[in-house]
């Protein structure tokens, strides 16, 4: 007989699997300053490379000199497009199925674009001899407006000159990139022409920048004897790394080793491949020695993938009872220079066409039209999956929008047009299947938790207030309500550069019971190593604090397509515990062979097998994984591995309910977050300390974009925007307290049930805090204003609306 103690309750919490609040185990080298991340990867011999950059947004390069470079000492070399293109490597594939310049090849589309790559033996000597590369330039029009590229007779992209034919489509203009739709606008026209009440509203989500708190970075190093390279660098998807420098260099994909160390933030900015990684190749391959290359953060603002930039139209009808008939959305999308969008092939406006939001929109219709300008090119999902932050923020407008032209309260508008509950699964107007959800729940804890009725009714004498010249501050409630599309993808309709978004886990328990599981994901701080150990811990009944998570490195893990997009848990969460199921599978017939019972007559039990209606017999997961290595079992391989491919069937839906009060001072236009309430539902919660750390983080960037955080270019195409000092970054002065709440509603396709909640605070956060400061001036007049909300613009609100007189 074996010893019951302890008893189920203390084995099930000294496992630390899901549901517990366990603290970060990668904190505490973060924390003692042992992070290992590119910049401190030092390799003998190692140069360094450093780029010549282009001040001008639109110009052609008649010549490059180099001479007074190479002639500086420790300069070895200085490398042009000209050095490349016998190698075809001075221009290179994108993402959304553009090419993009490596170096400057004939002229330059916008400012800090890459010229020319200095390598030299140590960084300073490498920015020195930036100063001394003599570089003609002939200026070129200026086109920084999408709107005007679309009329203007100014050719941006000479190379694509002549052709009628995108990777999405036809091309309408020589400056026109694609155009998208979805949906039926036939149809949605014929409704809007019908309708008892139709509101219309332009808006523009500015463009802005992930600014992650590392700046990129790569180290290239090319054994010649061996024929093989190994790159380490800020990559959120090293595997599509390694396949896309295999293309590129003609270097078999086997002899290439991508690593990628600890990552200081990601938010999209990482996702694609920048010149820089291809440079430190090309340089470690032509000097036969290790070459270092890291950007500085103008450069980083200045030139690495930006993200919005949409001007969306959009129209809304309804009845006049307020019940939603059609929605019809229009986006222009500044796309830069070039199309280097990270976006799922398929879907060259990523999933702007989740528009429709959380509401019962029976006929919608979405039109995206891609453009080339005189700006940074990129597109990046900032903290959101695909555009969807776009998507969000238009029909949250929208949605306050035409509660305006109703005359009607916004949350009970949002409350008569939910999906209900029992319309799930639910198959919106512009094609998603929503898997799940419990809408009018979360909606009404939220109201009732920040006592809905009582802010309108301080938010109504406040008004009364200030037109007594009691006050001179304002008081506005913002509102919104998201669902948000994550966990891309199933390979039938997700894939980048043709690699299915599936991903991945390898498990190995060891015959001491302890386990090492290594993933195709890779963390930019979202606690991978704590979490992923946790959906084990619960899958094959081994402690979390005995599991190590390793990433990151494509010689050792499976492939993978990465982390972003609030993938990880919805496509490599699911990974782990198929391939957690696969061990246990086997661990019972393991146990039941131990028990000499049948297979079928023992039961897993937390973190052991138990003969059933006998639970004193039994043999723990250590028993377990000790006889795999030194018992011959009839029918089974010695050993205890799995190894798991995920391809999920559907994407997952996580939403939630967000509540902003806000006081603004007309005077001087500063905002004041008096209350900030998130409701998330994100389906099981692995570990609900690392969700409230997710859910305070994506709503300080949320504030950020909101309230001041922009990419602003002059008519010349000047970055105006380009150093922290004008970037706003929100410190511990602006950002309020959070408070957290939840609503659970598992995902009935995923294995643990678990819908992704890292980017959700972001998605929802933006139209929230925007929302509070036009809900402040809705009683004047205001119908919408666009962000960035920064003192200067509230003011310049106030102003308009005549509350300075």
């Amino acid at each position: 007989m074996n010893d019951l103690t302890p008893n189920r309750e203390e084995r099930t919490a000294n496992l630390k699997g899901m549901g517990c609040a366990r603290k970060r185990v990668e904190d505490a080298r973060f924390t003692q300053g042992q992070g290992n991340y590119v910049d401190d990867v030092k390799l003998p011999g190692m140069l360094h490379g450093d780029f010549v950059r282009s001040p001008y947004a639109h110009a052609r390069v008649k010549s490059i000199n180099k001479e007074a470079a190479l002639a500086l000492p420790g300069v070895v070399a200085v490398l042009t497009a000209e050095d490349l293109a016998p190698l075809n490597l001075h221009w290179m594939p994108t993402l959304a199925g553009d090419k993009q310049m490596v170096l400057a090849d004939g002229k330059v589309l916008f400012q800090g674009q890459e010229v020319a790559f200095v390598v030299a033996n140590d960084r300073y000597i490498a920015a020195d001899a930036v100063e001394l590369v003599e570089v003609d330039y002939e200026e070129l029009p200026v086109i920084t407006d999408p709107f005007a590229a679309l009329k203007s007779d100014v050719v941006l992209r000479e190379d694509l000159a002549g052709q009628t034919e995108g990777a999405h489509g036809p091309r309408k203009h020589h400056n026109h990139i694609f155009t998208w739709e979805q949906g039926d606008e036939a149809a949605t026209n014929q409704v809007m022409d019908s309708a008892e009440v139709v509101a219309e509203e332009s808006m523009y989500y500015h463009r802005t920048h992930p600014c992650p708190l590392e700046t990129c970075g790569a180290v290239a190093s090319m054994d010649k004897v061996n024929g093989k390279l190994t790159l380490w660098g800020t990559f959120q998807a090293p595997h599509v790394v390694r396949t896309v420098a295999a293309l590129l260099s003609g270097i078999e994909e086997h002899n290439i080793r991508v690593i990628s160390p600890d990552i200081g933030g990601g938010f999209g900015n990482k996702v694609g491949v920048y010149p820089g990684y291809i440079c430190s190749i090309v340089a470690s391959i032509v000097t036969g020695k290790p070459v270092k290359w890291v950007e500085d953060r103008m450069e980083n603002l200045m030139s690495t993938a930006f993200a919005r930039d949409y001007w969306m139209k959009g129209k809304i009808s309804a009845t006049k009872e307020g019940k939603i008939t059609g929605l019809h959305c229009h986006v222009t999308a500044d796309h830069g220079g070039f199309d280097a969008c990270a976006d799922p092939t398929k879907f060259p406006a990523g999933f702007m066409n989740i528009c429709t939001g959380s509401y019962d929109i029976p006929v919608a219709y979405l039109g995206v039209d891609g453009v080339y300008t005189n700006k940074a090119p990129g597109g990046v999902s900032y903290r959101c999956s695909f555009r969807v932050t776009e998507a969000v923020y238009f029909i949250e407008r929208m949605i306050e929008v035409l509660a305006i032209e109703l005359d009607m309260d916004a949350a009970e508008l949002r409350r008569i047009n939910f999906i209900k509950k029992e319309q799930f699964p639910y198959t919106a107007a512009l094609g998603w299947e929503y898997d799940s959800g419990d809408y009018h729940t979360a909606w009404d804890k939220a109201l009732k938790t920040v006592d809905y009725e009582g802010l309108r009714a301080e938010q109504a004498e406040r008004v009364e207030a200030f037109k007594r010249g009691e006050t001179r501050k304002l008081m506005g409630v913002g509102l919104s309500f998201f669902t948000e599309i994550v966990g891309a993808g199933p390979v039938k309709n997700c894939d980048i550069l043709g690699m299915g978004m599936f991903d991945s886990c390898e498990i190995r328990i060891h015959p001491t019971g302890s386990a090492i599981a290594r993933l195709g994901t890779i963390s930019q701080g979202q606690g991978h190593a704590t979490t992923f150990a946790q959906i084990l811990a619960s899958e094959i009944g081994i402690s979390a604090d005995s599991i190590t998570i390793e990433e990151g490195d494509t010689d050792t893990a499976p492939y993978g397509l990465g982390t972003y997009g609030s993938r990880s848990t919805p496509v490599a969460g699911a990974a782990t515990a198929l391939a957690g199921r696969k061990i246990r599978a086997k661990a019972q017939m393991i146990a039941a062979y131990l028990l000499e019972v049948h297979d079928d007559d023992v039961e897993f039990d937390v973190d052991r097998f138990v003969v059933k209606g006998a639970p004193e017999r039994f043999s723990t997961m250590k028993d377990i994984a000790y006889a795999a290595y030194n018992q011959a079992i009839p029918g089974l391989e010695p050993g205890l591995e799995a190894v798991s491919y995920y391809d999920p069937p559907n994407m997952t839906y996580p939403f939630g309910a967000y509540v902003c009060v806000m006081d603004i001072d007309v005077d001087t236009g500063v905002p004041e977050i008096r209350r900030f309430y998130a409701l998330d539902d994100c389906g099981t919660r692995i570990n609900p300390m690392i969700i409230e750390g997710q859910v305070h983080g994506g709503l300080t960037e949320a504030l950020a974009v909101a309230l001041g955080q922009e990419i602003a270019y002059d008519d010349l195409g000047n970055v105006k925007t380009g150093t922290l000092m004008d970037f706003f970054l929100p410190t511990a002065w602006e950002v309020p307290n959070y408070e957290t709440d939840f609503t659970v509603t598992p995902s009935p396709h995923h294995p643990i049930g678990a819908k992704g909640v890292g980017e959700s605070p972001h998605v929802g956060g933006v139209p929230c805090f925007s929302n509070a400061v036009q809900d402040a001036f809705r009683a004047f007049g205001l119908r919408h204003t666009n962000m960035p909300h920064d003192h200067w613009r509230i003011w310049q609100t106030a102003n308009k609306l005549g509350l300075h007189d």
